[in-house]
């Protein structure tokens, strides 16, 4: 089946620009809701399992969990305890790594960006039931699990 919208023509049947578009969408109005908190979705993300793992957690575990590359979780860690979000603690296990952890004000800018970013995503997620969203969300953990 092909879709027309916006000038363009795609196929509703190709689940990979299905995902791609929806991503895009939740992204861009999540990044337009955390405006206020200084926040962008991928800083979002790394505060939020920063601050999730008391113990912190290694940039390259964070990057693995964000699909990112490595640099670019450096430079989002950079920006995050530039801001006083995170601290880089030394590793118990390993000296030559650092532990990414959240500071005390980073847990309460985190409080206030979940809100502004369920916001966001509810923005383009409402046309879909509660009910709808836990299958969703439910389905494409299961994905990723599976992939990692």
């Amino acid at each position: 089946m092909i879709e027309e919208g916006i000038g363009i023509m795609a196929s509703t049947d190709d689940l990979g620009f299905l995902l791609s578009r929806a991503s895009g969408l939740v992204v861009r109005a999540t990044n337009a809701a955390l405006a206020d908190s200084g926040l962008r979705v991928r800083a979002y993300s790394v505060l939020d399992l920063a601050c999730r793992t008391p113990e912190g957690m290694s940039q390259r575990d964070l990057a693995g969990v964000l699909g990112l590359d490595p640099s670019q979780v450096v430079q989002l860690v950079d920006e995050l305890a530039s801001a006083g979000l995170v601290e880089r603690l030394p590793s118990p296990t390993d000296r030559r790594a650092k532990l990414v952890a959240g500071t005390p004000r980073g847990r309460r800018i985190l409080e206030q960006a979940a809100v502004l970013a369920a916001a966001g995503q509810q923005q383009q997620l409402g046309c879909l039931s509660e009910e709808e969203q836990a299958s969703l969300r439910s389905m494409l953990s299961r994905v990723i699990h599976f992939s990692g």
